[in-house]
């Protein structure tokens, strides 16, 4: 679904901002929001959010917002009403942590570009 900004603001160059999308909601248990940037807003205007995806838990009550950032040389303006992100919602299953050992691989611990060619 799209969010939308309830307000208007200018986003400057290289600082992040928060906007606010007058959204609430209440996730049953077992369930994540993942909010993720537009991609025309990034094309067109190079505005992103840093921390894509953005979790929302199932526990978190307050309004959704979302941390804006233009990559940009130019300010650009969200107008309220504008469409500023988009949020799905999925299933996630819950892990219990052991501490423990860890078992063999091929892999072992190597890192990046350890896995193919």
């Amino acid at each position: 679904m799209d969010l939308r900004s309830v307000e208007t603001v200018t986003l400057e160059p290289g600082v992040p901002l928060l906007v606010a999308t007058g959204l609430t909601l209440e996730l049953p248990p077992g369930f994540e929001a993942q909010v993720r940037p537009r991609s025309g807003l990034a094309l067109k205007h190079t505005i992103t959010i840093p921390n894509a995806p953005g979790t929302i838990d199932p526990g978190y009550r307050g309004e959704v917002r979302v941390i804006l950032l233009n990559q940009g040389r130019d300010a650009y303006t969200i107008h309220a009403g504008d469409r500023i992100a988009q949020m799905i919602v999925a299933r996630y299953e819950p892990v219990e942590w052991v501490e423990e050992g860890l078992a063999d691989s091929a892999r072992g611990s190597g890192g990046f570009g350890s896995s193919g060619r």
